[in-house]
């Protein structure tokens, strides 16, 4: 029987893609730093040890790839203004981290991370109400002791 619980783990990946480094702008040392700030350490790992039942979806590369919480259509995301919308241009710290690819290189990269991510999400859920009539969904983050950025 499918788990009733599905975990989100949208932002526990530091990965970037060799292919997909030199988009970014930063130093390997700062890039690590940024890294370091913006990634939701081992989520994947203490929700899964917490819910070891539960349908994990986890997102494979780090959030300065691409975000998946984020909509894909930037007039819909506020924080696409800020340079962070589903693909970041601007850092936590508001550093610039590299130029805003192009069309053809956001659609690339929404069928490469962000719609099969969003599919697996889908079906989850909907393996899991078919089994078990509701689900739960967790959606797992870390939050920092200070505040990394201030909207506006």
């Amino acid at each position: 029987m499918s788990s009733p619980i599905v975990l989100h783990l949208p932002h526990a990946s530091t990965l970037i893609p060799e292919d997909l480094r030199n988009d970014f702008l930063l130093s390997n040392q700062d890039l690590r730093k940024e890294l370091n700030r913006i990634t939701d350490h081992a989520t994947d790992q203490i929700f899964q040890q917490a819910f070891p039942e539960a349908k994990a979806i986890v997102f494979p590369v780090g959030r300065l790839v691409f975000d998946p919480e984020r909509f894909s259509d930037d007039s819909l995301e506020l924080m696409s203004q800020e340079g962070m919308g589903v693909t970041y241009t601007r850092g936590s710290l508001r550093q610039p981290l590299r130029e805003q690819p192009s069309q053809a290189k956001r659609e690339e990269l929404l069928e490469q991370y962000y719609i099969p991510h969003h599919q697996k999400l889908i079906e989850a859920v909907e393996e899991s109400l078919l089994a078990n009539d509701h689900c739960l969904i967790i959606n797992g983050h870390s939050f920092p002791i200070r505040l990394l950025y201030r909207h506006g």
